[in-house]
């Protein structure tokens, strides 16, 4: 309970951050959390992929 109050306060402190940030640093730090996102995602699949092959 006392971690879900912790990630609720920290959302709202980002998203208070994200409102009062210009648009240009807004959709810059989107875009790199995506591409972070997706090289994640990528990875996870080939690891996936290549690991229950073996098997």
């Amino acid at each position: 309970m006392l971690f879900l109050v912790a990630a609720l306060m920290l959302l709202g402190v980002v998203l208070g951050t994200v409102a009062h940030a210009p648009l240009s640093v807004t959709a810059a730090l989107a875009a790199v959390i995506a591409v972070w996102l997706g090289i994640f995602a990528v990875r996870e699949h080939h690891g996936r992929q290549h690991h229950t092959s073996a098997h």
